[in-house]
């Protein structure tokens, strides 16, 4: 890479004998266990993951279609906690890709990996065709506005199963605007969502990651017990829903193509 701000590299963790962290212009990007893909470092992939074993019977199956890679941590976790699961990855960066495919273990043949925008994979993607799609785009610090409108989630919607489950890694600072846009867009398509995530983080006292979980059946979220495994993170956790989502959400609008660009 030329450019520091193009810098990619794996590092070893210093506490974890067994654990790399990929940095990207040295911002912590992805976490994985050389030795043990169930090891979840990383809050919001411990929340994600949570959800998946509360919305799925343990050990099942899953058809996935994870938009943004990193180091593929959730596509190891996914394929060791459920085998047998057909996972397709969609990661923008080539050189991530290259490095991960380079550095780290192999990954099962359940899970393809290709190098192509997320929304225009998605666009091409098939009707009815995932139980599970997880979102986790980030160019730096930034979530690409073409992957944040009413027309991205509806083409999510699409290539879901009836009750199929939209999980988002949302990262963001104190008032949270972008956060309750972005529930307030997933509101214009799923008729039932919730944000799960630290307590601090609900009541914006820090900058972090939430988990913005949907579903395109009314009442469909396992609302009860999402909130009790959130509650059981090693850093407890809240959820919000129904009134008490209206209320945060209270002011934010749903973001459309027509708002502005949609540029990449």
């Amino acid at each position: 890479m030329n450019r520091a701000a193009d810098r990619l590299e794996l590092v070893a963790d210093p506490v974890r004998r067994t654990g790399r962290t990929l940095l990207s212009a040295g911002v912590e990007q992805s976490y994985v266990d050389l030795e043990d893909p169930r090891h979840l470092h990383f809050e919001y992939v411990r929340r994600i993951a949570s959800a998946v074993d509360v919305a799925a019977p343990a050990g099942a199956p899953l058809s996935v279609l994870h938009l943004g890679g990193g180091a593929l941590t959730l596509p190891r976790w996914l394929a060791a906690t459920r085998p047998g699961s057909p996972q397709r990855v969609v990661e923008r960066d080539a050189a991530v890709v290259d490095l991960v495919a380079r550095e780290l273990p192999p990954l099962p043949p359940q899970v393809r990996v290709e190098v192509a925008d997320a929304r225009d994979a998605l666009t091409a993607t098939p009707d009815d065709r995932y139980d599970l799609v997880i979102a986790d785009i980030y160019r730096a610090a930034r979530m690409p506005r073409h992957v944040r409108t009413v027309e991205f989630v509806a083409e999510v919607a699409r290539v879901l199963r009836p009750d199929g489950l939209y999980l988002l890694n949302v990262t963001d600072l104190p008032p949270l605007v972008g956060t309750r846009v972005q529930v307030a867009t997933l509101r214009a398509v799923f008729a039932d969502v919730c944000v799960v995530g630290d307590r601090r983080m609900l009541r914006g006292r820090r900058y972090g990651n939430l988990v913005l979980a949907a579903t395109s059946r009314p009442g469909g979220l396992p609302v009860a017990r999402l909130a009790v495994a959130a509650l059981r993170d090693p850093v407890p956790g809240g959820l919000l829903h129904a009134a008490a989502l209206d209320t945060f959400v209270a002011g934010a609008h749903p973001v459309t193509d027509a708002d502005g660009t949609s540029g990449r």
